[in-house]
């Protein structure tokens, strides 16, 4: 017997038609790799982001100020590569950009800022990444027709389960959280999610799509914050300026935004949300000694489940296309 299986082993047909399978492999890795390391990228500033705004908050500045820095720069930044080299838009192209501003530009920067200004940098960065896969998956279903796996559906039930928990372990520490500094978190969730599922049938590059944002949140937005004076920047230190200047206006605005347009285009939409996953277990830990914000252990507990959940709601859903092929099947 082990004769023959050796045999068959050293069949040069088998080996023919094995190396088609580990070259296809490969060929995903290969793919698939940039996505996870965009995705990374993205996660770790996107983690850094909640703490050090949470710290110019602290200091002298306001979210009117930090939305300002962010996009104000990353238009200056941005706006060139739409009008010259590889990057460049027809004008009649540049409106895809107002959905996308809208959804994860300017307002969405607001809500998330409120957020954290009301609430806590633990509490912010678990409520809004870990509800977006909630909605990516309920948009999905309502308009794509993709329905949830049994997975996913066991995410989402990790995720609700894993939020209930850290509020009532905020609620032990800290007091009752503010309701309106949660509810404005959880909308900034739906909106990312809309983004997320938008962008992908935009047919823009990530670099594109990360300028159109920048440019129409500071055409939006930069005239309300100087028409009516919401500038607290002269109050702040010239350390403090330069660092959130840095921080806000490229780290976020040019580097984030890229590097989680690239993950989107690379592994799809709900791959990216897993990766995301990390966002609340990173910026709780550097949370302790930036902000000196230890979690209770049922929120520590509860941002681990958080996480776990977000990447099994992730998984690729199933379609109403599919599903009723394999019924027919059967």
């Amino acid at each position: 017997m082990s004769t023959n299986a050796n045999r068959h082993l050293m069949n040069p047909t088998v080996i023919e038609m094995t190396k088609p399978a580990l070259g296809s492999s490969r060929s995903i890795l290969r793919t698939i790799a940039p996505g996870f390391a965009w995705a990374g990228l993205s996660v770790a500033i996107l983690s850094g982001w909640f703490v050090v705004t949470r710290v110019g908050f602290r200091q002298a500045l306001n979210v009117w100020d930090v939305t300002a820095l962010r996009f104000g720069e990353g238009a200056i930044l941005l706006t060139p590569t739409l009008l010259v080299g590889p990057s460049r838009l027809p004008m009649r192209a540049w409106t895809q950009g107002i959905a996308l501003a809208t959804l994860w530009g300017a307002p969405f920067i607001l809500l998330v800022g409120i957020g954290l200004q009301l609430t806590s940098a633990t509490l912010a960065s678990s409520i809004t990444p870990a509800s977006m896969p909630i909605f990516a998956g309920a948009i999905g279903w309502a308009m794509l027709g993709e329905l949830p796996r049994r997975l996913q559906i066991s995410g989402f039930i990790l995720i609700a389960g894993g939020l209930l928990v850290l509020i009532y372990g905020y609620a032990l520490t800290e007091g009752r959280p503010n309701a309106a500094g949660v509810l404005t978190l959880i909308v900034a969730a739906a909106m990312w999610a809309a983004y997320t599922l938008r962008l992908r049938g935009s047919g823009l590059t990530p670099l594109q799509a990360a300028a159109l944002i920048c440019f129409w949140s500071a055409i939006f937005y930069v005239p309300i914050y100087v028409g009516f004076s919401l500038s607290n920047l002269r109050y702040a230190s010239g350390r403090e300026l330069l660092f959130q200047s840095l921080y806000q206006g490229f780290m976020m605005s040019v580097v984030a935004i890229f590097a989680f347009n690239c993950a989107i285009a690379s592994l799809g939409p709900r791959a990216a949300a897993a990766i995301v996953a990390l966002v609340p277990v990173a910026a709780t830990v550097l949370a302790i000694p930036v902000l000196g914000e230890v979690p209770s252990l049922p929120s520590a507990t509860a941002v681990c489940v958080i996480a776990m959940g977000v990447m099994l709601a992730a998984s690729s859903p199933q379609s109403k296309a599919s599903l009723k092929a394999t019924g027919e099947s059967a």
